[in-house]
Formats: C-alpha cells, structure tokens, sequence
C-alpha cells in the first residue's frame, strides 16, 4: 500500500477540491465517498468506478480490485480531507456514471424531485425509493448536487443502486408522455385526490422543494395532484417526510407491501 504523508499532496488536494465543489466534480467526472458504508456500497455495486481508497491505520480495507489505488494516510491527513466532521477513517475517489436519459421509461414507478436544494432530503429520498421499489428518480429545477458528499451520505448507498437522472421539466414532460407514465404531483389545486385514491400501478410523483413546493413549470405538467390525509392544523410536511409516505402509499398501492 502506497503511503502519502503531506497535505499538499496532489492527491490530497483532489480529494479536498471533490469534497467542496460541485464544478470540480462535473468537470473531471470525479466525486468523493465519504465513509466505510458509502465506500463498501461503491465496492459492491460500481467496483469499476473506484480509483482510489484512502484510509488510515486504524481502518481494516476490504478486499480491492486490482485497478484501484490504495493509499495509507496518518489521522492528521485524513482530518484535513475528510467532509464530515467526525472522519471515519476511509475515502475513495469514484468517476461518475455518464447516465443519459432513456428514449423510453420501461418501469411502473418513479420519482420526481422539483428544485429540492437541501442535500439531506435529496438522499433521503433517493434512499426511500430505493427501499419501496422504485424503478428511478429525476432531478430538475436545481436540486442539491447528487454526488457532493452530504447528499450521498444520506442516501446511505442508494446513490449507487437506484437509477437517477438529471433533466429539464421540458426532457421530463417528453420521456413521461413517450413512455405513457402519468405525472402526479404533491400539491393542492382544485383536482388534488387523496393519495389513496390514485391508480399507482404506472406513475411518477413529483416532490416540490421546500419552501415554494412544485414550479409551476412542473405543476403544469401534472395530470392530476395528491394529498395527504392529516390534521387540519397541520399546513404541510417536510419535502422527504412527504415524500416518504407517498412512496409507500406508491408501493402499497401495488402490492408491495
């Protein structure tokens, strides 16, 4: 194993630049996981993708591939590049999955995140469509970067497992209408159904953001909108929370669960 000592490292500056900025990352296709769980999720789901494990003494490895750079750092080191502010004691760098959007949508359930910004919920949700069989997630309108290292961690894996694209409401209005999907949006107009009433065998769910909800680029997309059944006093739910309980309603609705 390969032993790097100083900060100033290359190395160690592309680690640090791919923790803080998303235009680093676009730009060389290059994003950072940050933790045993994300690193052994990357392993065993993307194991090409991985180039290089950084991990202190303290830290047992898994068995790498044979492509991937494995190198040794001293605590202080890894303190310096590690994201988060308690640093597990492992990183890896990972190339980004060119995913393009499909001609058609072969799936029955998918997901749809609409200027969603705060990391956390983005890979909350991205994690809660994963667990309730969900075939993929869109992002549009300027959701939180997939790929910067808070939104990743939330997803606990699912970043890996689940597939997401990155589209304009004009891409995802065309993919929807080619594939035969209808759009049901998490809003109040005067044709918002209780979400128990709704046929879920082939559909999308699009979650607005957190403070303005759906766009209204996108609220005019939908064939119809939902709500969720709750008390009277209560005005709204966070965006993942909402997401959470529609998602299952989605999967309970077919059979799922």
């Amino acid at each position: 194993m390969e032993t790097i000592t100083s900060r100033q490292n290359p190395l160690c500056v592309q680690v640090r630049k791919l923790a803080a900025e998303g235009k680093y990352r676009r730009r060389t296709g290059r994003f950072l996981c940050d933790s045993p769980k994300l690193v052994q999720e990357a392993l065993r789901w993307t194991p090409e993708a991985v180039e290089t494990v950084l991990c202190t003494s303290q830290v047992l490895l898994p068995a790498l591939p044979g492509h991937v750079r494995a190198v040794l750092v001293p605590e202080e080191v890894m303190a310096s590049l590690a994201p988060s502010k308690t640093p597990q004691g492992v990183l890896a760098v990972c190339m980004l999955e060119d995913r393009p959007l499909p001609r058609t949508l072969e799936g029955s359930r998918y997901v749809v995140l609409d200027g969603v910004q705060d990391p956390g919920n983005v890979g909350t949700v991205l994690r809660t469509a994963d667990a309730f069989w969900c075939d993929g997630v869109f992002l549009v309108g300027g959701c939180a970067d997939l790929w910067s290292p808070k939104t990743l961690r939330a997803s606990m894996g699912a970043a890996f497992r689940c597939p997401v694209w990155s589209c304009t409401a004009q891409e995802l209005s065309d993919l929807l209408r080619r594939s035969g999907i209808p759009l049901w949006g998490a809003a109040l107009r005067e044709d918002t159904a209780d979400v128990k009433a709704v046929d879920w065998s082939r559909a999308a769910l699009a979650i607005g953001s957190e403070g303005q909800g759906l766009s209204r680029e996108l609220l005019e997309m939908c064939d119809g909108t939902v709500r969720i059944p709750m008390q009277e006093h209560c005005e709204s739910l966070n965006a993942a929370a909402a997401a959470a309980v529609l998602i299952w309603e989605m999967a309970r609705a077919a059979g799922k669960v």
